[in-house]
């Protein structure tokens, strides 16, 4: 029998998968706990526009990262903290303040986790700043540290 799998079985496959299992399994464990439904022409109709929705959704993510990301190549931003004499400065500057003044600056919105930035910037001068927007899409971003 060829069902549907709703949810991931072990041994079976994946969500959104069509798999042949014995009559048996299906009708006396996967049915009627949920884990599939039998593959009939509407559900397979309907698991194909699930599956084409999502690719196309894909793709328009992977486009939007990289126009951000060609625009993230032309632009900097500008963060004023306190420093010392040597350049140094009175703690760091974080993923979260970048990510606020690259918000205030430029209007592109980017969660603070997507920024690769380990150890925050410790200096006044300009920093590269890895961006990740999509896998396998990286940005790079301009950050100029300046004293306040």
């Amino acid at each position: 029998m060829q069902v549907i799998l709703k949810q991931d079985v072990k041994g079976q496959g994946k969500k959104g998968q069509m798999v042949n299992v014995s009559d048996g399994y299906a009708r006396n464990y996967l049915l009627p706990r949920g884990l599939a439904e039998v593959a009939s022409k509407s559900n397979i109709n309907a698991l194909k526009g699930k599956q084409e929705s999502l690719e196309y959704r894909m793709k328009k993510e992977l486009e939007e990262a990289n126009a951000t990301a060609e625009k993230m190549k032309e632009i900097q931003v500008l963060i004023k903290a306190k420093a010392g004499e040597n350049g140094k400065l009175f703690g760091s500057v974080t993923s979260k303040d970048v990510s606020e003044a690259l918000t205030s600056q430029h209007h592109i919105k980017l969660d603070k986790k997507k920024f690769v930035m380990p150890e925050g910037i410790k200096s006044l001068g300009e920093t590269t700043v890895d961006v990740k927007l999509h896998s396998g899409v990286t940005g790079k971003l301009k950050v100029v540290v300046e004293k306040l």
